[in-house]
């Protein structure tokens, strides 16, 4: 019989559920970043966004920016949002207000120039943040089975570990959620590049297919309209060091962590996923953007492969950090969560640091603190844009 996996998390109006019951808050613009950190700091359970977008972007990207707001803003860990705006921001901040009210959820904003400046919008901002945590301080975990997961992927820092031991852990329980009915996101596009043809045999049609090729394309594109070889910052020095010597190396080791399960689509950064089963964001390799775009995307856990350490999380998505590299593991076990570098060593299989994971994984849902968050490195953040500051 097959078994059933559960986990106990925070169910929205709209059918998702969360890991988390953050208030998130949210700045508008670059600059009222400051204004979210001085709320966030006086206000436990709330989180801020701290992007650098929102102003003097072209059309686009400013149309990208609010949809990013409004996604995060959806994404289920989020209970309640508090808006911080200036006041003269090119992202449209009636929309995002609007549309986040229509979620059902607790929405309220601040304005530092309509307010008269930023010690008194702080003031106002913290007293309704306040307000929106104790709303939604009294909601409970409920049990929901595993269907109802979505999770992303990320992996960073890699060496030549990241390859052979902890991708293909990410790889195992991506196979095993997606076999449980639940949802699977991993991205990356850059690396992609020299493996593509691998992933689209794994397509579930024709067209996917077309669209892995399509995103790849358009990818090396970018770079070449401004005169460089992607190349010469692929594979990165740090990926250089760890062993890791072409894009292709690192490709066939990054590509592994998606499992083995077909392809049903490819979304856009801003898109959510269409449906149940694994799904390629066309997003960047950086860490930021790419952990954004998970959280954009939904994505109530993320599971992070690393060899050489990379410390990144993100403020209202769990980060399972889990590391191919033995020795990098016993220098920041702090970081951390998982040793798959027992597999590197030999003593342990895939299979069960797999199920290690994949047991953590349901943990961290349900509540369980992972080291990203214990020690608080959920900062680093940002959007990924097309265009320029103009």
């Amino acid at each position: 019989m097959k078994k059933q996996y559960t986990y106990f998390g925070y169910e929205r109006k709209d059918g998702k559920v969360g890991s988390r019951n953050y208030v998130a808050v949210l700045p508008a613009v670059v600059c009222v970043n400051e204004v979210v950190e001085a709320i966030v700091a006086e206000t436990v359970g709330t989180q801020g966004i701290l992007h650098h977008q929102g102003c003097c972007q072209t059309p686009p990207d400013l149309t990208r920016t609010t949809e990013c707001l409004i996604k995060v803003g959806e994404n289920p860990n989020v209970g309640a949002i508090l808006i911080v705006s200036l006041g003269c921001e090119g992202v449209d901040t009636d929309r995002l207000e609007q549309t986040l009210r229509e979620t059902g959820k607790p929405v309220e904003r601040v304005n530092v120039q309509e307010l008269g400046g930023t010690s008194i919008a702080i003031k106002e901002g913290i007293d309704k943040a306040q307000k929106l945590v104790r709303a939604i301080s009294g909601m409970q975990r409920t049990e929901v089975d595993i269907s109802r997961m979505v999770m992303g992927i990320k992996c960073g820092s890699s060496d030549t570990t990241s390859g052979i031991a902890s991708n293909p852990v990410i790889g195992y329980v991506a196979d095993k959620i997606v076999d449980a009915g639940g949802t699977v996101m991993f991205g990356e596009t850059t690396e992609f590049i020299g493996a593509e043809h691998i992933l689209k045999r794994r397509a579930r049609n024709e067209f996917v297919a077309s669209e892995i090729d399509r995103i790849v394309q358009q990818m090396e594109n970018r770079a070449k309209a401004i005169g460089v070889d992607m190349r010469k910052g692929q594979p990165t020095p740090g990926n250089i060091k760890g062993g890791l010597s072409t894009i292709e190396e690192k490709s066939l080791g990054a590509i592994v962590k998606s499992g083995t399960k077909p392809i049903e689509g490819v979304i856009e950064y801003t898109d959510v996923p269409k449906g149940k089963g694994l799904w390629i964001k066309d997003s960047p390799g950086r860490e930021i953007e790419l952990l954004s775009g998970m959280a954009v995307g939904g994505a109530q856990v993320i599971l992070f492969s690393t060899g050489r350490g990379a410390p990144q999380g993100f403020p209202v998505v769990p980060v399972i950090k889990i590391c191919g590299n033995p020795i990098t593991y016993g220098r920041m076990n702090h970081d951390m969560d998982i040793n798959a570098g027992l597999i590197t060593l030999g003593e342990r299989s895939i299979e069960q640091i797999g199920e290690d994971t994949f047991d953590l994984l349901l943990r961290v849902a349900s509540g369980e603190t992972s080291k990203g968050e214990a020690i608080k490195y959920t900062k680093s953040m940002d959007f990924y844009m097309l265009g320029p500051v103009i």
